[in-house]
């Protein structure tokens, strides 16, 4: 068996509620393997690791991650032999804005900001910690979602709330951030051109969500406090009055209401049970085809507020899975901003093609597919071999 590092090869882990997604990366960040474990704690959890589906007792994260590192190890990639491990982390508050290393310090700071996303972090952090007692000389590194926004200016990132309420971090952090540093990374080498000066970004999948950029850097985006605010999602509602979501707390109680707003609206709501993109453009409802049109409506009409956060745009991109996969969602935002001198390849958008403009067109429109552990990864080959290592 190999000693730690030998290999130089990287473990990424992205932990959710019910769910881990991993993937290990040579030093190149070429991907050696990736898998998933869902449905942890049910009776349905599948493991799935290269072209394999096991169906292991898991009732809970711990023992999730010890069966992909008991896995792992049967396909010849032993924890001993990895450099280092990345963790997504959904939620680094005001403090935790840029990949890290690990450390007590850093847990505790994660460990904050569980009540900022009470959904997420104590499901990162718990396979952190598990990592930790199963590898306890592996060195592991968090990359964060909201980082990216980080730089935001402040007139975006504060709400219009008294300052004890913003105090108690009741503001704009943003979320879908290590997708959209992706994307920053990859679009020049996917267009064979610099990066534009002001790039829309859409992260379309079942979440979603538009992000304004100029010069490389969040100068706006839809969500806000938690991935519930912005545009339309698989089951979020998105944007909606504050004073709608108290009157539900009043008559349906905060448990009630947080289920309807995070996990029955949406498409889904608005559709009476469809939230996936794909059964909702083969349904011939009225239900799926309005679902559909808030949706595009929705991402358009968001997108023109972002335009206006960068005054102007010289290109659009497309990732996440609707964002890559779902040419007739992405051929109907574009003809919502069709305003901007966008003329669209046809043919290009049908086939799902990297490069959706014809030549003539003003503006630029890409497809970059999203490769989030793989930016957590390199987080972490930074960290490892940067100045200061």
């Amino acid at each position: 068996m190999s000693g730690p590092g030998t290999d130089r090869t990287i473990l990424v882990l992205n932990a959710g509620s019910s769910s881990i997604k991993f993937a290990v990366f040579g030093q190149s960040l070429d991907e050696r393997l990736a898998g998933l474990v869902e449905g942890i704690g049910t009776r349905d959890t599948r493991l799935k690791i290269g072209g394999e589906t096991l169906d292991p007792d898991l009732p809970d994260h711990a023992a999730a991650l010890e069966a992909v590192i008991v896995a792992l190890s049967e396909r010849g990639l032993p924890v001993t032999g990895f450099r280092a491990a990345g963790h997504r982390v959904v939620h680094g508050g005001t403090e935790l804005t840029a990949p890290v290393r690990v450390t007590r310090e850093t847990m505790a700071k994660i460990a904050n900001c569980a009540t900022l996303a009470p959904l997420h972090n104590p499901h990162n952090l718990a396979a952190i910690e598990t990592l930790a007692r199963l590898a306890p000389d592996l060195p592991q590194f968090a990359s964060f979602d909201t980082a990216f926004h980080a730089g935001m200016p402040e007139v975006e990132a504060r709400y219009a709330v008294p300052g004890p309420v913003s105090a108690r971090g009741i503001r704009r952090y943003g979320f879908h951030g290590i997708s959209y540093a992706s994307l920053v990374r990859l679009l020049p080498e996917v267009s064979g051109r610099g990066l534009p000066r002001r790039l829309l970004a859409f992260h379309l999948g079942n979440g979603v969500s538009a992000c304004a950029i100029r010069d490389g850097r969040s100068v706006a985006t839809t969500m806000g406090y938690s991935p519930l605010e912005g545009m339309t999602m698989g089951t979020r509602s998105g944007d909606i009055d504050a004073n709608a979501v108290l009157r539900l707390v009043r008559e349906d109680g905060i448990d009630a209401t947080a289920r309807a707003l995070n996990k029955d609206s949406g498409l889904l709501g608005l559709s009476e049970g469809l939230s996936d993109m794909r059964a909702l453009l083969a349904s011939e409802t009225d239900a799926a085809r309005f679902a559909v049109d808030h949706f595009c409506y929705r991402a358009c009409r968001h997108a023109g507020a972002l335009i206006a956060a960068m005054q102007g745009c010289d290109a659009i991109v497309f990732t996440g899975g609707i964002g890559e996969n779902a040419a007739a969602i992405r051929a109907r935002i574009m003809s919502g901003l069709a305003w901007l001198g966008l003329e669209v390849d046809a043919a290009a958008n049908d086939t799902n093609a990297p490069r959706l403009h014809a030549r003539e067109s003003r503006i630029a429109a890409w497809i970059v597919p999203a490769q989030e552990e793989r930016m957590i990864a390199a987080d972490a080959l930074s960290l490892l071999d940067g100045p200061g290592a």
